[in-house]
């Protein structure tokens, strides 16, 4: 699974609205418009963001793993 559909999966098994997960994040809606869309991708640091918040780590997050959502 690549980050885009990873990070909508992700915002959706949590039950979270892009725009929760915008606030929740410190980001735009529309840049989670855009990474879920394919047509951007996260800065680093926004991957960070991301990962922690959604409690998986980077490597799950970017599609390194597929199974384990483990933190490290």
């Amino acid at each position: 699974m690549n980050i885009s559909k990873r990070i909508a999966f992700l915002r959706k098994e949590q039950g979270m609205t892009q725009e929760r997960l915008a606030e929740r994040c410190n980001l735009t809606v529309s840049a989670i418009q855009n990474y879920e869309s394919g047509r951007r991708k996260p800065s680093f640091d926004a991957l960070i963001v991301l990962a922690d918040t959604f409690n998986v780590s980077l490597d799950y997050l970017v599609g390194r793993y597929e199974n384990d959502k483990t933190r490290f």
